[in-house]
């Protein structure tokens, strides 16, 4: 398959997972979802982003949003390495790992990049929206491990920008001013969209508060 583009519809698929089978777009409902891919169970870097996405529960709750894994172990597998994930990262894992053993949602993601491994998946995240719409795509080398801080810092700014007509310059985190998209420029549409007022550095570039989301 052709590697998924911003926009795309995310393929829907049935997988056997840690917690019983696991219908993507079902599972997903009206929520936000992150699909991320580890190389293998019982290996050090995915160890700790497990870990750390499972005590990053109540953020991707309250963001309304539904986080599922994927390796090419089996589900017998996956438990014995959640014990291992519970026990050395002081936590308990509460989402899914997919059992892609048959490599059927990797290969339908493009997870597998051959130049880096014939087997295992590449560390690849998609967040999804309620619309099942790919609005991210990120691939990490197997070396290093992510920074979920970051995937959550952009599911706030897709979330403000979906509902306002804004978009969130560099290093933007939330509750930190946002500009007004150069689209916008009837005055009276701005001024009920943005009580506070903007500043106008160039006509292009607007600096406003962030709206109440």
């Amino acid at each position: 398959m052709s590697q998924l583009r911003l926009g795309d519809t995310a393929p829907d698929f049935e997988q056997e997972s840690s917690a019983g089978p696991i219908r993507f777009h079902e599972y997903l409902g009206n929520s936000w979802g992150v699909l991320f891919s580890h190389p293998a169970d019982f290996t050090p870097v995915c160890t700790t982003e497990l870990g750390y996405t499972a005590k990053l529960a109540d953020e991707f709750a309250k963001r309304n949003v539904k986080v599922l894994a994927l390796s090419v172990d089996g589900a017998d597998s996956h438990t014995k390495w959640i014990e291992d994930i519970n026990d050395t990262q002081s936590t308990t894992v509460n989402f899914p790992i997919l059992a892609d053993k048959d490599r059927k949602v990797s290969e339908l993601y493009d997870m597998i990049h051959p130049n880096a491994s014939a087997t295992a998946t590449v560390r690849s995240v998609f967040i999804v929206d309620p619309n099942k719409k790919v609005r991210l795509t990120i691939t990490y080398p197997a070396s290093t491990g992510r920074n979920f801080n970051e995937i959550l810092r952009v599911i706030d700014s897709l979330q403000l920008t979906d509902s306002h007509s804004v978009a969130t310059p560099v290093n933007w985190e939330d509750g930190d001013d946002v500009i007004i998209v150069p689209s916008l420029q009837d005055e009276a549409v701005i001024k009920e969209k943005f009580p506070k007022g903007y500043k106008a550095v160039r006509p292009y570039l607007r600096i406003t508060p962030q709206p109440n989301k």
